[in-house]
């Protein structure tokens, strides 16, 4: 082949060094807490695809979505403040 176009024995050696990593690599990306131990707990569970190859991130992801969601529901779910309740003889038409 040509000088510009180097042929298909160009790529044989590719990831056969010792400084390519051979499986995933963790990103190093870090997770602060947030001072809620369930989110923190999830959070932390997101390192779990330092270790997994891409195909196993989504099980991790879904599972760390659905915790989050589900955490995010049981604050709408907490009691509040009693509603006012109407005055039966409050009526102003």
């Amino acid at each position: 082949m040509s000088d510009l176009m180097p042929g298909p024995e160009a790529d044989a050696g590719v990831g056969d060094s010792p400084a390519d990593p051979v499986g995933p690599a963790p990103l190093g990306v870090p997770r602060e807490p947030t001072g809620d131990a369930g989110v923190d707990a999830l959070v932390e569970r997101l390192g779990d695809v330092d270790h997994l190859d891409t195909d196993g991130h989504l099980d991790v992801y879904e599972d760390v979505h659905r915790g989050l969601r589900e955490t995010l529901t049981a604050l709408d779910a907490r009691p509040g403040p009693p509603a006012p309740v109407p005055h039966p003889y409050d009526n102003r038409s």
